[in-house]
C-alpha cells in the first residue's frame, strides 16, 4: 500500500450506527477521535464500551496506541452482549484466550473500506487466524460476515469500522 493509504476523513464514515455517536467536539465524536490514537479514541466512543473493557484485559492498550497504520475491526457492546455475560468475564479473566482474539480483529496495514472491499481477503494481526473475508459495498459491507456498523472512522493511527459481530479466529467464510 502507499503511503497514506487508508487514511480517512469524517467526510468519508458511512453506516447505520454512525449517527449515534456524539456530534461536535464532544468525546467519541468524529472530531473528538481523530486526532487520537485507536484505543485511547475507543475509550470514549460510547458503541464500544466492552472492546475497550476487553482491550484493557489483555494489556493491549500501548500495543495498539503505539502502531504506525493499522485498521481495527471494533465490535461493538452488542456484539459483545450477544456472547452473554458469563462468556465476556471468562475472556476477560482469561488474557491469554482473549488476546488472540483481539488481534483477530486487526490488520497490520490501514485500510479504507475500498480497500478492503480490493483486497477481498486480509490477513490480521493473528496469523494462525487465517484472514478475514470481506464482502459487500457500503452498508452492505461485511467481515467474515459481520456486518460494518459504522466505518471508515478516522483515529491517528488507524481506520475503524464497528462491527455487529465478535470475530472469531479461523472462522473466514
Amino acid at each position: 500500500m502507499a503511503s497514506g493509504a487508508g487514511i480517512t476523513t469524517n467526510a468519508d464514515v458511512f453506516g447505520p450506527a454512525c449517527g449515534q455517536l456524539p456530534q461536535g467536539n464532544s468525546p467519541g465524536s468524529l472530531d473528538s477521535m481523530g486526532p487520537e490514537p485507536v484505543a485511547s479514541a475507543a475509550s470514549t466512543n460510547p458503541l464500544l464500551t466492552k472492546l475497550v473493557a476487553a482491550v484493557k484485559a489483555t494489556n493491549l492498550v500501548d500495543t495498539l496506541n503505539s502502531q504506525q497504520a493499522i485498521t481495527v475491526f471494533a465490535p461493538a457492546d452488542s456484539a459483545f452482549d450477544a456472547l452473554g455475560d458469563a462468556k465476556f468475564t471468562e475472556l476477560a479473566q482469561n488474557p491469554s484466550q482473549l488476546a488472540p482474539i483481539l488481534q483477530y480483529h486487526v490488520l497490520p496495514q490501514r485500510y479504507d473500506a475500498k480497500g478492503l472491499q480490493a483486497a477481498g481477503s486480509v490477513q490480521t494481526l493473528n496469523t494462525d487466524g487465517g484472514p478475514v473475508k470481506i464482502e459487500g459495498t457500503g452498508d452492505a459491507m461485511t467481515v467474515n460476515g459481520a456486518k460494518v456498523l459504522c466505518g471508515n472512522i478516522p483515529t491517528k493511527n488507524a481506520t475503524v469500522f464497528v462491527i455487529d459481530k465478535v470475530l472469531t479466529p479461523g472462522t473466514n467464510k
